[in-house]
């Protein structure tokens, strides 16, 4: 097969798909459309139109957009199959119903983040981290209908390092899912393409994340805290109550000791130190978000606090 052969449909909305679009296009891969988020209003008031990162990067390259509102409109199916692709790649994308990865000849592949079958779901990065991982990667598969259960193709791997957070591994698997997708749509083009089966005995779940889910239990060890605040970080972010308030903790450190302090104590030195007791140490605080307020270094915090009360 050659590389002019293959009509390609890109599917993705968030800045995480754009490196592997623009890839394909650096080498030669013809894009017959992309597929992505309809515009929303945001920002201030509600007011700002705001299109997706995906979107405006294929604006400037010239490309066909498709920004249908569900997947199963009928006149959104009939524009696909008139754009006779015979290959659909997604990345960072909503779950497709079978009437739309079932259209191109040699099928849909997607690029996740992690190193399936660990990590399925909606949150992976963050869970891998939150979980103490000490490795991530990405994996590319075949769709199928169960979600991120399709034979795999690629995987690459790279290690979670004591100081990485959810924000700096989204950004290296960012580029390193990019090299997978050109890798694994150079193996259909030339037909060296294996898929792997997943072993389900391995498996494990990546869940959406929401207030509960976000929420600190500072009753465990210093280091599954840690690990903790640094997968939620910088979004959505890891919550306590601080001053009776609903406040984000973005950046961390930890430290271990025996006392006799309760764990979730809150306690200051002075306006240098912030930080909450665990079961075995101590989470030190560095940088917050308290509810209605700006980001903060936790100094910037506490000049002028006379009293903090106890986390709860």
């Amino acid at each position: 097969m050659s590389k002019n052969s293959l009509r390609i449909v890109f599917m993705g909305t968030p800045e995480f798909a754009v490196p592997s679009l623009k890839l394909l296009l650096q080498n030669g891969y013809h894009i017959v459309a992309v597929v992505t988020a309809p515009d929303s209003y945001g920002g201030r008031g509600g007011k700002e139109l705001i299109q997706s990162a995906v979107k405006k990067f294929s604006v400037d390259h010239h490309l066909q957009i498709l920004q249908p509102v569900k997947l199963r409109d009928a006149h959104f199916i009939e524009t696909l199959k008139a754009l006779d692709a015979n290959l659909f790649i997604v990345v960072a994308f909503r779950m497709l119903p079978r009437v739309v990865w079932d259209l191109p000849k040699y099928g849909t592949f997607n690029l996740h983040g992690s190193l399936l079958p660990k990590y399925r779901g909606a949150a992976p990065i963050n869970h891998a981290i939150m979980r103490g991982e000490k490795e991530t990667g990405v994996t590319t598969f075949k769709l199928k209908h169960e979600i991120d259960t399709g034979d795999m193709v690629y995987q690459a791997h790279i290690p979670i390092e004591k100081d990485d957070t959810a924000g700096s591994i989204h950004d290296k698997l960012m580029i390193l899912g990019a090299e997978t997708i050109l890798k694994t749509v150079k193996s259909i083009e030339d037909g060296s393409l294996e898929l792997i089966p997943q072993n389900p005995d391995t498996a494990s779940d990546a869940p959406k994340l929401n207030l509960g889910t976000t929420m600190i239990n500072f009753n465990q060890n210093a280091e599954t805290v840690f690990n903790f605040i640094r997968g939620l970080s910088p979004y959505p972010g890891a919550w306590a109550r601080i001053d009776q308030k609903l406040t984000k903790i973005i950046e961390a450190d930890y430290y271990l000791e025996n006392t006799n302090v309760l764990a979730g104590s809150v306690v200051v030195d002075g306006i240098q130190a912030l930080k909450i007791k665990c079961l075995d140490g101590w989470i030190v605080i560095k940088k917050l978000k308290m509810e209605g307020k700006k980001m903060m270094d936790a100094k910037s915090f506490l000049l002028g606090r006379r009293t903090i009360h106890k986390n709860n």
